[in-house]
């Protein structure tokens, strides 16, 4: 074997080395650790193994690799700069610093060649599985005999960290379950965290632990060794059955005189003498931020020209698939813009005035299902509760290790890494849906926080939505939940209350491309409003509306959400018999309304009408800038009980009577 590596591969090794520890103390802020340590491992991935071009960073035929231990960022950055990519010396110089293309962990959509958006450790270890997922679909809907156009691999490094997090366990379980072969994970097994050792807390058998979950392991004995690397990548790629982790057992801080293999290696900056003993073990002559020229040669000008070289390739397959399969080009097209196939909107059902209606999480799944058959990209399922959430597609596979074109996602119980699966689906340009019910989104919140984040436009179709649960009592009813999904910027909480309500939530979760949406649907039956009395609910799509016709200034206002606007509409009919002009709004999604310009919302609910009545079966936080000073806010603010719906409900005050009762109160005071 040749020696490992060259003097000119190490000369490109050092100089990830020394920008990273550059920027790093420049910034006075940041983890250097790692990304010295990790060096040997990226130089061998960009510049030997990925497909991808630096001047096209979304081209779609690309490898995806994620640094899910995204504290190290100075790694990727560092790579990134040298492949070419339009991350320069200056934007390195200016690393954490404000308004830079470098922040302290990735950020998808900011800069040129992050993939996703990591630093809560094992999100980006999830996302890569949704990466890999999305490539076993696409390219089973997709590729024909002598047309393959889609074939990229996923790659992901993860640190002690994220083995630790149990994300990392259930992506793992579910890839592992897949066979995801398309998957590769490298474990940087540096043996340290901030605290000190991780045999502090972490004792696991990591080979054990992944060859139960059905992963092929592969451990080098040192991460320097980069003919070993790639040794170990080409048994990766040619396994067909099961995803692999390699273990890369590394020294974090390599070469620091002092900080070597130390916690303060981690994430404290090493110190100009520290730098320079480091530089000294490395034998670097080059000045900070320096780039010799050979580096320049051996990588930048290689990444670039082979970019080039690989797009054309496939640009050049792709024409030839077009002509062939025209149909699916357009498809294809569609999915990388983001568009949806003309007519989508065609598909929803509309609902009939019924009295006794349906759960939203009945309509809201008859409006997933039907539309689902116009968009075949649109893919999702459960947390194992497809059943219960109305999730399910109709005349699709599940999607499986047998059936990669399966629509159907069997989640297994995992809500956490469902929603970074999801967004892992989502990066790769799929429309992927999870479902729940809403007491767990707190399993899933950091998942839902970073679809905000990064501006994906995930579905999360969450139902059992309040104490309407019933029978299954406190530890299943939310009552923060959506005011805590409400305070998460960027994120659509929709609460429809009706069916044709909960349509108008599906049309506007699907016509959204910069967010996602949370379906926050009932368990219970609510009516469906009588279009012939009440005004269109599919007025929904404006996040708020005025569902009463009459003409008149009211002299309240009852305002809901979800399942308590059944309460208004009571109140309003009780109200009316008795002379009291009423107006009712729905406010199923706050968000959404907010959005509006300023006239219309005043149309909705004028300034000058102070006396207002809102119901919403959870604590009233946030309420207050519909309510305002002077009006009465209905809410639930303890833990539920077990009990039949209607007995929970009424047991706490969240009833038609009420709303009727607070209407007239306020009428009383406010005449005097």
């Amino acid at each position: 074997m040749t020696a490992s590596p060259t003097a000119v591969e190490k000369t490109c090794i050092d100089t990830i080395r020394t920008l990273s520890m550059d920027a790093v103390q420049r910034a006075n802020s940041g983890h250097p650790g790692a990304p010295i340590a990790l060096a040997p491992l990226a130089f061998t991935l960009y510049r030997k193994v990925l497909r991808f071009n630096p001047k096209n960073p979304a081209f779609a035929n690309r490898d995806r690799f994620v640094l899910s231990n995204g504290h190290a960022s100075m790694l990727l950055y560092s790579s990134l700069h040298l492949s070419g990519f339009d991350v320069s010396i200056d934007d390195i110089k200016q690393f954490r610093q404000l308004n830079s293309k470098t922040p302290g962990h990735p950020e998808y959509g900011h800069t040129p060649g992050v993939e996703t958006t990591t630093g809560p450790l094992g999100q980006g270890a999830a996302n890569s599985v949704g990466m890999a997922v999305a490539e076993k679909w696409l390219a089973a809907h997709f590729n024909r005999p002598n047309h393959k156009i889609v074939d990229y691999r996923v790659y992901a490094v993860l640190g002690d960290g994220c083995m630790m997090e149990g994300i990392t366990a259930e992506a793992a379980s579910l890839a592992g379950h897949l066979k995801l072969d398309n998957l590769t994970w490298f474990y940087d097994s540096n043996r340290i965290t901030i605290e000190g050792g991780t045999d502090l807390a972490y004792s696991d058998d990591v080979a054990k632990r992944f060859e139960a979950y059905g992963w092929r392991v592969i451990s080098i004995e040192n991460v320097e060794d980069t003919d070993s690397i790639l040794v170990a990548i080409a048994k990766a790629n040619a396994e067909t059955n099961r995803p692999t982790l390699i273990i890369t057992p590394s020294i974090i801080g390599f070469g620091a005189p002092t900080r070597q293999n130390t916690a303060q290696a981690h994430g404290e900056p090493l110190g100009e003498e520290e730098i320079r003993g480091a530089k000294k073990f490395y034998g670097w002559t080059h000045g900070p931020f320096e780039v010799p020229s050979e580096v320049t040669e051996e990588w930048t000008n290689h990444c670039v020209t082979n970019g080039e070289k690989i797009e054309a390739e496939w640009n050049a397959a792709f024409d030839a698939y077009a002509k062939a399969h025209p149909e699916l080009a357009k498809e294809w097209i569609a999915i990388q813009n983001g568009t949806l196939p003309d007519g989508w909107r065609d598909a929803f059902p509309t609902f009939d005035a019924d009295a006794k209606g349906m759960a939203t999480r009945a309509s809201g799944g008859k409006a997933l299902a039907s539309v689902s058959k116009k968009i075949p990209w649109l893919i999702g399922g459960s947390a194992d509760l497809a059943p219960s959430t109305k999730t399910l597609l109709p005349d699709t596979d599940d999607m499986s290790a047998e059936k990669r074109g399966g629509r159907n996602m069997h989640f297994g119980i995992r809500e956490h890494a469902m929603a970074a699966i999801c967004n892992g689906m989502c990066l790769s340009k799929l429309r992927p849906f999870g479902a729940s019910f809403m007491v767990f989104t707190d399993y899933a919140r950091p998942s839902i926080r970073l679809s905000a984040l990064m501006g994906l436009p995930v579905a999360y179709v969450f139902t059992h939505d309040s104490i309407g649960v019933g029978e299954d009592g406190p530890t299943h009813q939310p009552v923060e939940h959506l005011a805590a999904l409400r305070a998460i910027p960027n994120l659509d909480v929709f609460r429809p209350g009706d069916a044709n309500e909960a349509v108008a939530a599906w049309e506007h979760t699907l016509q959204s491309s910069d967010r996602p949406v949370m379906l926050s649907l009932s368990r219970q039956n609510v009516p469906t409003l009588d279009p012939a009395e009440f005004n269109d609910a599919r007025q929904a799509i404006r996040g708020g509306y005025v569902v009463t016709k009459e003409t008149e200034s009211p002299q309240v206002i009852l305002i809901g959400t979800g399942t308590e606007l059944q309460h208004c509409v009571a109140a309003y009919r009780t109200l009316k018999s008795e002379g009291i002009v009423a107006r009712i709004v729905s406010l199923p999604c706050w968000e959404l309304f907010e959005r509006q310009d300023e006239a219309y919302r005043a149309s909705v609910l004028p300034p000058e009408i102070t006396a207002r009545v809102g119901i919403e079966a959870g604590i009233a936080m946030g309420w207050e800038r519909y309510i305002g000073k002077d009006g009465i806010m209905i809410s639930h603010e303890s833990f539920g009980m077990s009990a039949p719906c209607d007995e929970v409900m009424a047991h706490f005050g969240i009833t038609a009577d009420a709303v009727a009762d607070s209407a007239r109160k306020l009428i009383r005071q406010l005449a005097n």
